[in-house]
């Protein structure tokens, strides 16, 4: 098996890389918009560049975009799925505890423990609301 730290490094610099030639593209275009406003004579008055400006920010975003976000929404999703589950176990443990074990002693920090939990469970679930209304906007068409 490889490496993981040679993984992550191929994986960063792959990134970088991308990244790189994304604001290569970026600078080529302002290059080229800046060099079509020096010329306004040569173009026709009804070409705005509103309309291509638009079309450029739309093209901008990445072809991987939705595939990341889906991604990291079902990590999210799996998250909260997993919390939901510690949930239960520590009302489980604090019943044993409290009930059948008799050690009261421990109920208060077992509770401050299911109080966390359950605060996690509810802003990671509002969190999931919110990403989810972002990805569908990302599988709309541009």
């Amino acid at each position: 098996m490889s490496d993981p730290r040679n993984v992550a490094h191929k994986k960063k610099v792959t990134q970088e890389k991308y990244h790189q030639e994304a604001r290569s593209a970026a600078h080529a275009g302002k290059e080229r918009e800046k060099k079509s406003t020096d010329a306004p004579a040569q173009q026709p008055a009804e070409a705005g560049p509103t309309s291509t400006n638009t079309e450029d920010a739309k093209a901008e975003r990445a072809p991987g975009d939705l595939e990341k976000s889906l991604a990291v929404l079902s990590k999210l999703k799996d998250l909260e799925f997993h919390s939901r589950a510690n949930i239960e176990t520590l009302a489980q443990l604090s019943l044993t505890i409290e009930e059948e074990l008799k050690q009261r002693e421990f109920s208060e920090p077992i509770d401050g423990l299911y109080s966390a939990q359950d605060g996690f469970q509810s802003k990671i679930a509002a969190f999931i609301e919110i990403y989810q209304a972002k990805c569908d906007t990302l599988k709309q068409p541009a």
